[in-house]
């Protein structure tokens, strides 16, 4: 099950309503994995509204050195060691990145309690482990900016205990070895198989998550069969040349590369301060071409489970 936290979906300067881009991710099914992706201006007075502590945040990835995705980090790294965190927190962007905090930090004289460790990123896979595997593919910006895909392994089905419990199997070293597939030769001298008693592959969620970006081939890539894609709506289509010539994509452009890349659902964020007050005209022009189409509100948090039911929280 994942969880979804939208920060800050404005785009450029904040609106009333909207505080520029930052969102985190949660894998609920693992304890130790929380990300943030960019961290604008006001991003800590934001993570005060919700129920999210600094301290649980080990990750954070920067799609590109505009203000209005870096200008919170200072003050969230300051106060994640202020409240007392001493767990290690990772930050992943452009070239830059490192000079960005290390002045920021520096200058004001401020002292980190917790390892914090600081990687330059080009493009391709950035890590992976037993779980997941992260990737940066680069966009189109003006700027070096990335989109970030991440990719989560399948798991097991699983193990149905009862239907073990009602052969006389009981708990042990012998359940792991069945829910490993293999076969099994109990005392009465039935031989029983582990495939029989485990339920279907659980498939792993694929998200794709673009920075700012205009069109290119490079934003397919990213987004092909995503479960979740979350893409730019900086402006209308009826706004498209300027849209592509600030680099930055039309609510209608995101629609079709969620449409052409198979994607199961897409949810758009930095939205132009230009249509704060209302999404309606932005959502109807996704929705025509894509109709799962959400634009959440600053603050919203979506739980998307195993079978894509989507709740709003």
């Amino acid at each position: 099950m994942l969880k979804i936290q939208f920060l800050g979906t404005c785009a450029g300067i904040p609106s009333k309503t909207r505080n520029v881009s930052s969102l985190v991710i949660q894998m609920l099914q693992r304890e130790n994995e929380c990300w943030m992706i960019d961290c604008g201006e006001g991003t800590q007075h934001q993570l005060l509204h919700s129920s999210m502590t600094l301290s649980k945040i080990n990750k954070i990835f920067i799609t590109h050195l505009h203000g209005d995705h870096i200008y919170g980090l200072p003050g969230l790294i300051s106060s994640r060691s202020f409240q007392g965190a001493t767990g290690k927190l990772q930050v992943f962007g452009p070239k830059g990145i490192k000079d960005f905090i290390h002045t920021s930090l520096s200058v004001p004289g401020t002292y980190v309690r917790y390892p914090l460790e600081i990687n330059e990123i080009d493009e391709g896979v950035l890590f992976t482990s037993d779980a997941f595997s992260f990737e940066a593919i680069k966009l189109e910006h003006g700027l070096v900016s990335f989109g970030f895909r991440i990719e989560e392994k399948d798991e097991s089905g699983s193990l149905n205990v009862e239907k073990l419990k009602s052969l006389g199997v009981t708990p042990g070293p012998i359940f792991k070895q069945l829910k490993e597939g293999k076969q099994i030769t109990l005392e009465s001298g039935l031989v029983i198989d582990g495939k029989d008693f485990v339920g279907p592959v659980k498939k792993g969620k694929t998200i794709a998550i673009a920075g700012d970006t205009r069109q290119c081939e490079s934003i397919k890539q990213l987004a092909k069969d995503a479960d979740i894609l979350i893409h730019e709506a900086t402006f209308l289509d009826k706004d498209k040349s300027l849209a592509y010539e600030h680099f930055h994509s039309t609510a209608k452009e995101a629609a079709q590369v969620a449409k052409e890349s198979n994607v199961k659902m897409l949810f758009l964020n930095h939205i132009s301060s230009r249509y704060c007050e209302t999404t309606e005209e932005l959502l109807n022009e996704a929705q025509a071409i894509f109709p799962r189409t959400y634009i959440p509100n600053d603050l919203q948090i979506y739980i998307i489970k195993q079978n894509d039911e989507v709740t709003l929280l």
